[in-house]
């Protein structure tokens, strides 16, 4: 039993065969994936899902092409030779294929003020294993812990180095610069283009400022509604001429139709 790892597109697995008295030895490759076998090399052909994709090279090594994290897997090697003194024999190969992580994609904000909470991300999801993550300012790497750092003792960020979080609780400014990220694994790393946070200081004066000119358009528009008030452009009741309207009495000899009729008619006792 043999463990082999492999970073490349290609790989061969050794099954030896150093003497033999029988002409055509049986040789049946297996792989087992999670505890359940299945052919990949039989009755002289391969099958399986390597199948177009793997070949055998005499006398019984499995060449893999265009490896993926797929192929990670237990592989046993069967000979049979019934002429030998040994009828059957066996190996098994673990094969556990690494894959490089592929560039991550970095979420940097471009600017934040002092004193708030943000938090950048990176992630990728093509290295095998899976990545740990690294977050790079101007160059420096920031620790794991900033407390361990006289440089960055009084940082408030925290580090997930699994999903690749960069969480600051309170920023300051000397939090500003350019930031980027690193994925790595065991096949090899990569790392986004550096992205450049500004922190701010709070803008006291903007603020008050907005804050003044909106107040100053609150009594703007309440002194011209007082005017309006005042002015009776908001009395009710009147026509344009000033005089009251005053509905006609019931006993004036007009009988009044209903609204749906759309007219009125004389009573007998009308008189011109």
């Amino acid at each position: 039993h043999c463990s082999i790892t492999v970073f490349f597109p290609a790989i061969e697995l050794t099954c030896l065969i150093e003497s033999i008295s029988t002409n055509h030895p049986r040789i049946e490759w297996k792989k087992i994936k999670n505890g359940v076998p299945s052919y990949v090399y039989f009755q002289n052909q391969i099958s399986g899902d390597l199948e177009h994709r793997a070949q055998l090279i005499q006398p019984a090594n499995l060449l893999i092409l265009n490896t993926s994290r797929a192929d990670t897997a237990e592989y046993r090697c069967e000979v049979a030779a019934i002429d030998d003194h040994k009828h059957f024999d066996e190996i098994l190969i673990s094969l556990a294929v690494r894959v490089k992580p592929v560039v991550p994609r970095c979420s940097v904000p471009v600017a934040v003020t002092v004193g708030t909470s943000s938090e950048l991300r990176c992630l990728e999801n093509e290295g095998f294993p899976a990545s740990q993550y690294r977050w790079f300012r101007n160059n420096e790497e920031l620790p794991q812990d900033p407390k361990s750092s006289p440089k960055f003792i009084n940082s408030t960020y925290s580090i997930n180095a699994d999903t690749g979080g960069l969480k600051f609780r309170r920023m300051r400014k000397e939090d500003a610069g350019e930031y980027f990220c690193q994925a790595k694994n065991e096949a090899g790393h990569a790392q986004c283009p550096a992205q450049l946070m500004d922190v701010y200081d709070v803008d006291i004066v903007g603020i008050f400022l907005k804050v003044l000119a909106a107040l100053a358009g609150f009594t703007i528009v309440m002194v011209g509604v007082y005017h309006a008030h005042k002015h009776g452009c908001f009395s009710s009741g009147k026509d344009h001429t000033g005089t009251n309207y005053k509905s006609p009495a019931a006993d004036d000899g007009v009988e009044y139709a209903e609204a749906d009729e759309g007219h009125f008619r004389h009573k007998s006792s009308f008189i011109i």
